[in-house]
């Protein structure tokens, strides 16, 4: 119990209000001697481990290289890379990770499917793990809040000759979450892809996963918790945000930016805390109170209720007397863990796009149109039957071989596939091929969602057609590079055009650069894009424009490989103010796709956005608006 206690304290902001820009932490710059060590011992940790792949043994490489590149030597960190590069050091030369040790905090690494970047977690396991093999434990996932200092080399030094408390009781799983960005986009899949890797040696009880975390733990908490309803036991969000207006203050939104809002704005999913409990904590003074006051607030009007603790005169903090009561209210939810033979008789889910398809028995395949509130409510009858009733849902799987969806009555073989056309529902053939390109699971826009799973860039090397386009799309991916690594802690997969191959093609989201000129792959897809490009102008939604100033920027289904995207001269399309600021900020600023005004001919990248927009639910332009 009592390190479930030590694992809430949260040290007290200077001010819980959102700023739009937070100021960077002091940096105390190595001496010359420090830094001269700093160096040959990362030659020297580099040479040691040239014939070790281990991802564990080369994050301690990863955290000295990554802390110089982005001279991140924040308070001791200097002295603690030293620290760091000796330890590297000396499991080099065992030429092994440690083993799994009991009672203690272990510190492990991976290699993200997204980027094949090295993303650390700390596990810690109670002192008697592993001593009886049928014994297994809850797991409490805990999302740190924003910590300006947070590097690898930080994270390493933290969890360093940890101990567990004597009456550890669970598994605590720490994530890294690649750094500040409330576990939004590669940040939220790190959470899943550090449970994978939890799961190789850590004795954990199915169906009783907590999910808690203060702050920007928080805020993470309440979306990962309310998208996935399904998954966890108990979800415990102290403090965060739940909306994006409201929180960042200030904001000047175009239609498709409000539009995609939905996408993390944990409030518009608050009904889907029928599933799973929610224990929230705020201090009544904390301005951040507000984020459990909309869920409450929500809830009330669906009839549904959460439990909401609250330290009375008490800021953005967790009193000691509040985290024992934290801890008593998750202890009793995972004394009976949740049955996954058994999924729930009744469920109310709610979505707002295909990114999020899935409750228990449920997977929707298909939306009316993608950002409009989608629920379903489902209660299993008999065996093997169910009665839904729905709202904006074109297609769906059910595990049920005998269904009632909005008064219709079908039967089958379980898993029911079920596709609604003018208004009907009917069964259709899970293995027959759609046709034409739709919205699916794993691919519905906008454009940031390509980085939330493998992905290629490709840069071209032919002749482009025009100067300034040209010089956009080079200054765009060295951008986008340069925030990839200090905001998201890897380095982009990049080839040039030439050198890509059929295998890349499977196994990656191709992020093409250039113009049809210069990038021969973008060339090779065109013709099955939803724009004409020439040398002279550009056909973009019936409008042409000079192709010499403009650039368009945009995702599709690949024309090479449907089952992944391809996405035209755009990276992230927020950038370094948004990561510096509140994390509230990291959303779709372009949508689906935009047309790009050049500007400046000596600035590459100054632009304006002529026109954006989202595809319809067939990757087409929608119709404009008179």
């Amino acid at each position: 119990m009592r390190w479930l206690l030590m694992t809430l304290l949260v040290v007290t902001m200077v001010s819980a209000q959102p700023a739009l820009t937070f100021p960077p932490p002091k940096v105390n710059a190595p001496t010359a001697e420090q830094m001269a060590q700093i160096k040959e011992k990362t030659a020297q940790l580099r040479k040691a481990l040239s014939s070790k792949n281990d991802a564990t043994l080369q994050l301690y490489l990863k955290a000295a290289e990554y802390i110089v590149r982005h001279g991140e030597f924040f308070g001791k960190q200097a002295e603690w890379t030293l620290t760091i590069l000796d330890d590297g050091l000396k499991l080099a030369a065992e030429g092994k990770v440690p083993a799994v040790v009991p009672g203690a905090t272990n510190v492990r690494a991976y290699r993200s499917k997204i980027d094949g970047s090295l993303q650390p977690f700390a596990v810690t396991l109670p002192a008697d793990h592993g001593k009886d093999a049928n014994k297994r434990w809850p797991l409490h996932v805990v999302l740190h809040g924003r910590d300006g200092n947070l590097t690898e080399v930080a994270f390493l030094h933290r969890n360093r000759g940890r101990k567990a408390a004597k009456d550890l009781d669970h598994i605590v799983l720490e994530v890294y979450g690649r750094g500040n960005n409330a576990y939004r986009w590669a940040g939220e899949e790190d959470i899943w892809e550090a449970m994978l890797g939890t799961s190789r040696f850590a004795r954990t009880t199915p169906g009783a996963t907590v999910l808690r975390g203060f702050s920007m733990g928080g805020a993470g908490t309440w979306h990962l918790g309310l998208h996935f309803s399904d998954y966890w036991r108990v979800i415990g969000p102290g403090a965060g945000f739940t909306t994006t207006k409201g929180y960042a203050n200030g904001l000047s939104l175009t239609p498709v930016q409000e539009k995609t809002l939905h996408i993390y704005d944990a409030v518009d999913y608050a009904e889907n805390a029928f599933n799973v409990p929610i224990v929230a904590y705020s201090g009544a003074d904390d301005p951040q109170k507000k984020a459990a006051d909309n869920i409450e607030a929500a809830l009330g009007k669906l009839g549904l209720k959460m439990t909401h603790l609250i330290s009375p005169k008490t800021g953005h903090t967790v009193p000691p007397a509040y985290q024992k009561k934290l801890a008593e209210q998750y202890a009793s939810y995972t004394l009976k863990a949740k049955d996954a033979l058994n999924p729930a008789d009744k469920l109310v889910f709610v979505t707002y796009t295909l990114k999020y398809p899935d409750c228990y028995w449920i997977s929707l395949q298909g939306l009316e149109q993608h950002y409009e509130r989608t629920r379903v409510e489902a209660q299993r009858v008999g065996k093997d039957g169910a009665d839904l009733k729905t709202t904006n849902v074109r297609a769906m799987k059910i595990t049920a071989s005998e269904v009632t969806i909005d008064g219709q009555t079908l039967k089958g073989t379980a898993p029911l596939q079920v596709r609604k056309t003018a208004g009907k529902w009917q069964v259709v053939d899970p293995n027959a091929a759609t046709t034409g390109l739709e919205k699916v699971p794993g691919l519905t826009g906008p454009i940031d969602d390509a980085f939330t799973k493998p992905f290629l860039c490709v840069r071209g090397t032919g002749t482009a057609w025009n100067v300034a386009p040209a010089a956009y799309a080079e200054a765009d991916l060295q951008r986008f590079g340069a925030e990839w690594s200090k905001f998201l802690r890897g380095d982009l997969r990049i080839k040039d055009d030439k050198d890509v191959t059929d295998d890349d093609i499977k196994n990656y989201a191709l992020i093409l650069f250039g113009d049809p000129g210069s990038n021969s792959v973008l060339a090779k897809v065109l013709p099955k894009l939803p724009l004409t490009w020439t040398k002279e102008k550009l056909t973009w939604n019936g409008k042409e424009y000079d192709a010499a100033t403009h650039v368009p920027a945009f995702i599709q289904p690949n024309p090479l490989n449907p089952q992944a995207y391809v996405v035209i001269n755009s990276g992230h399309t927020f950038h370094a103010d948004a990561f510096q600021g509140t994390n509230a900020l990291l959303y779709p600023r372009l949508g689906d796709h935009a047309l790009l005004r050049l500007t400046d001919v000596k600035k590459p990248l100054a632009m304006e956005v002529v026109a954006s927009g989202l595809f319809d639910e067939f990757w087409k332009f929608k119709p404009e608006k008179p």
